[in-house]
Parts: C-alpha cells; sequence; structure tokens
C-alpha cells in the first residue's frame, strides 16, 4: 500500500477497501482527523460473547484502583492489551469520514485515477477478554462489616440504624464487587447472606447460635421430628420468643431443606446434619484449640441426638496436630481462605509446610480458575512426592 499526506479529495471510508482482490494494491491517506484517538480501542470477542456486546448485555466493574473486569449475566473476564508488531490502520466507514469533514465524493477515484482510503487512527494492538473466576473474597470483607444481630430486632427506625453503617444493598455490590450477577448471587448463598430491608446482610454467629439452640429446645418441648419440622408452626413459636419471621425462614434454609410430607400439610423441613454439625464444631472451637477427646465429648453433647457426629462432617473446617502423645484439633476453615490460587497456597503452605492429599483436598476443591483443573491447580502450586507406590502422595510449596 502506498501512504499520501492527507489530500482535500479523493478521502474513502472502509467501503474503498472491501473489494480489493489479492495481489493488488490501493493507496491510503491520512484522514483529516487522524491521530491517537485514544477513546478508539479493538476488543477481540469470542463469538458467543457477540450478542452480549451488540445488546448491551455486559457491565465493566472494578475500583480506580483495581483493573477493570468486563462482566456478562453469568461469567467475569479480565481485559488485557495485546500489542501487534504490524500496522493496523483503522479506517472508517465514508459516511463518518463525511461526519468528520471528509469529502462528499470520498468513494471516487482521485486525480491520478487511483482510490485512497483515509486512515484515521494507526492501532497498536487490541483488548482481548480472558474468562477468570469472580473475584468474591471482597463481598465476605463488605459484609462483615456489620453482621446482622439480636440487638438490631429490637431497633424500630431502620432508616436511623442503617446509615452511615457500611451497608450495602445490591446496587452497591454490583458496583463495588467484580463478579457477574449469577456469580455474585452464587457468593451471597455460599456466604449464607440474607436480605434485610433492601441490605445484604451476614448473620452474627452468635444470633445464630440462639436461634438453633431455641429451635432445638422448642423441639423438645413439643415433641417435633427433626426430620420432619413443620414450617408454620416452628415459625410461630420462634416468632414468639421474639426471634424475626424471615431470619427464622433463612435459619431454615440454611441448616435444612425442603421435604415432601403431604400427610402434614404446609412447608415440611428436615434438618441436615452437616450444617448443624459444623456450626456446633465452630461454636466450641470459637479461638481454642483443644484436645481432640475433649473437643469430641462437648461436641456430642450438642449436637442433636440422632445426627452423625462424625468427625468425617469436619472436612474442610478443622486441622489436628500432634503435640506428644496428645492430638489437638484447632478450627480453621476453608471459608477463610483466598479464592485467589496463590494466596491460597501460600496461605496453606504457612499454616503446614506439608499436606498429604487427603487432608488437602478439601481445601482446594472449592477453587475455580476457568481452563485449569484441581490437578492442574496441584502441579502449578506445589510440588509432589511419594515415598512409595502405596502411599499417600505428600503435597508441599513449589
Amino acid at each position: 500500500m502506498e501512504v499520501e499526506n492527507a489530500q482535500p479529495y479523493g478521502e474513502g471510508g472502509a467501503e474503498a477497501i472491501l473489494n480489493v482482490q489479492p495481489n493488488t494494491s490501493i493507496s491510503i491517506a491520512y484522514h483529516h482527523h487522524f491521530g491517537p484517538h485514544a477513546d478508539l480501542m479493538l476488543l477481540e470477542l469470542d463469538e458467543k460473547l457477540l450478542p452480549d456486546i451488540l445488546n448491551q448485555r455486559v457491565t465493566l466493574r472494578g475500583q480506580p484502583d483495581e483493573d477493570a473486569v468486563l462482566c456478562s449475566q453469568s461469567k467475569t473476564y479480565a481485559i488485557k492489551f495485546v500489542g501487534t508488531s504490524n500496522s493496523l490502520f483503522l479506517i472508517p466507514p465514508s459516511d463518518l469520514s463525511i461526519a468528520l469533514g471528509a469529502s462528499p465524493n470520498s468513494s471516487k477515484k482521485d486525480h491520478d485515477n487511483s482510490t485512497v482510503a483515509s486512515v484515521i487512527k494507526v492501532v497498536p494492538g487490541s483488548m482481548e477478554l480472558v474468562e477468570v473466576a469472580p473475584r468474591l473474597d471482597k463481598l465476605k470483607v463488605l459484609l462483615s462489616e456489620n453482621p446482622y444481630s439480636f440487638d438490631e430486632v429490637s431497633q424500630m427506625n431502620t432508616e436511623s440504624t442503617h446509615k452511615n453503617r457500611g451497608l450495602y444493598a445490591w446496587n452497591d455490590l454490583i458496583e463495588k464487587v467484580q463478579a457477574s450477577d449469577e456469580e455474585l448471587c452464587t457468593g451471597l448463598r455460599a456466604l449464607s447472606a440474607v436480605e434485610i430491608d433492601g441490605y445484604w446482610r451476614l448473620l452474627d454467629e452468635n444470633f445464630v447460635d440462639e436461634i438453633l439452640n431455641m429451635l432445638l429446645h422448642n423441639a423438645v418441648l413439643n415433641d417435633w421430628l427433626l426430620n420432619a419440622l413443620n414450617e408454620d408452626e416452628v415459625l410461630r413459636v420462634l416468632e414468639a420468643d421474639g426471634f424475626p419471621l424471615k431470619i427464622v425462614r433463612h435459619c431454615l434454609e440454611v441448616y435444612g431443606r425442603k421435604v415432601d410430607d403431604e400427610t402434614r400439610g404446609g412447608c415440611t423441613w428436615r434438618l441436615e446434619d452437616r450444617p448443624l454439625c459444623v456450626h456446633f464444631a465452630r461454636v466450641i472451637l470459637r479461638g481454642e484449640k483443644m484436645k481432640l477427646e475433649r473437643f469430641m465429648e462437648e461436641w456430642r453433647k450438642k449436637v442433636p441426638e440422632g445426627m452423625n457426629a462424625s468427625f468425617d462432617v469436619l472436612e474442610g473446617e478443622v486441622l489436628t496436630e500432634k503435640i506428644g502423645i496428645e492430638t489437638w484439633i484447632y478450627a480453621f476453615s476453608v471459608s477463610s481462605l483466598s479464592s485467589v490460587p496463590a494466596e491460597r497456597f501460600s496461605r496453606l503452605f504457612q499454616e503446614k509446610p506439608k499436606w498429604d492429599g487427603k487432608e488437602l483436598q478439601p481445601f482446594i476443591r472449592d477453587l475455580k480458575v476457568p481452563g485449569l483443573s484441581s490437578e492442574g491447580l496441584l502441579l502449578k502450586y506445589t510440588r509432589r512426592t511419594q515415598p512409595s507406590a502405596n502411599a499417600e502422595p505428600i503435597f508441599s510449596a513449589r
């Protein structure tokens, strides 16, 4: 191609080069408005994402001190700049060329009887999108600022209560958290968050403990079956004890599941073993390291009769260590760890320099990195040793 200086005649739009045949050439010229045009950027897209872009179903999310991400309804994408070593010319369509001040006869031949295309910008590269895991660690930090406690239940003026208290509505969260709407909803469910008066809240652990203890106390008094709790009756009794209906129903959703029971009528709930057992283990181990025997004794006293208080249900929630001839246990929950793989593995190996595969798995199972499996994460961030073919593999920091 031949490059000419800007001319007042013969400037052509992108249409001028659409029919250029192989092994032929076309002259190009600097457009009258040629320049850096920082507001014009090229974006390379996967074809599956194109409808979302064209129909404006995507948003850019991030604070001024963060790298922006692009979010569709269900996925999050990092935005990366990819430079090019070749000159890439941006030629606007002819109607835009006219709007910018080019000749109305821009599609005609110039005085040398050759078509000239007008270049408005030389593009140094393009932006590309790379699917990434949602950045949800910030969500827990935000919601942990002001957990909902029993003290708030008696406060009537919610407007004054919420003022300047670090509470977050849905619109606040989508502005501050780099995740798609669907991923944000999933994150809220994983944290057992509940919407109260338009704000998403975590429940104070002591408040949850009061509700569960009162529920179990009333189950004994009223001969309720823990695998067949009538919702209306539970709500009526606990509301009389001073607990809000919405919070009680939320606890049933977190610690139980609905069951079909046509004989009883209404909605029936079954309390699930694992979430209830984990809750009472957290209460007992809160900020404390205990001998395993003592912990098991206290734990089984708290867990309702008939539930499976097996140590296996605590995987990903506790760690044990040998001190002399005794085994001690302490709380170490996967929910407290970063969702960034490098930070997660750094924290794990800070806690223990060596992990066996069975013990490590519950602490990395929830890590989601598009295009990378759990095995791939282990290869990238750990060093594996295996004393013998039949021995459990041991993982240490790479």
